[in-house]
């Protein structure tokens, strides 16, 4: 998939001179990857070279319109890489970190320096690997988790009982939302593991 024509329209040639035996598997979608919502097949793997400001984007995309997809392995800025795989409690930890757990495993799968590309970026990049979890993902809840997730980390400095006000009303029903699925409302978002933001998920699909 290539959303530049003249990369889509050279790919095939491309393919056809380096790797001859492989030219016959090779179906290039010149398109943008946000836009997709169908494949020809089911796809089980997406491996990517993103750009920094569409990666994780992308990747939220494709995991939910393609429950199909097994597995993921992208290259992203070094330090997307970081924020992508990032655990509870970390500075870097963030929307990306708990959204994408959400659909499975993260972790870092290795450096590539910036000495490797011609011409040389000024950034080095980081490969990520998700592998999805066999679980029941209930879009309802998962609409509302990222709701909740987006707010608890779009006022980042601020208490739960503050930031998510915008997603579950006034400080003082957050407060007993909160106090309900059994977390403090003292706590900032940055302290929460993906178990505890579903529990609040879960508190809130109940009140409302």
């Amino acid at each position: 998939m290539e959303i530049d024509s003249v990369l889509a329209d050279a790919l095939p040639a491309t393919i056809a001179l380096h790797a001859p035996n492989l030219k016959e598997n090779l179906t290039v979608i010149n398109a943008d990857a946000m836009k997709i919502d169908s494949l020809p097949h089911n796809p089980t793997h997406l491996v990517a070279n993103l750009p920094y400001n569409v990666s994780v984007p992308v990747v939220l995309h494709f995991l939910e319109t393609f429950p199909s997809i097994r597995e993921i392995l992208v290259m992203v800025q070094s330090e997307v890489a970081d924020r992508m795989a990032a655990v509870p409690g970390s500075k870097i930890y963030g929307i990306p970190s708990v959204k994408l757990t959400w659909y499975g495993e993260v972790d870092k799968a290795g450096l590539v320096g910036r000495n490797v590309f011609w011409p040389a970026p000024n950034v080095d990049s980081g490969l990520v690997r998700l592998v999805r979890k066999d679980r029941n993902l209930d879009p309802e809840l998962r609409e509302t988790l990222f709701s909740v997730v987006d707010a608890a980390f779009g006022q980042r400095r601020k208490t739960l009982r503050t930031a998510l006000g915008s997603a579950l009303g006034s400080p003082q029903e957050v407060e007993v939302l909160l106090r309900s699925a059994g977390i403090d409302p003292g706590l900032r978002g940055e302290q929460l593991s993906l178990a505890d933001f579903v529990a609040i998920a879960l508190q809130a699909k109940k009140v409302t």
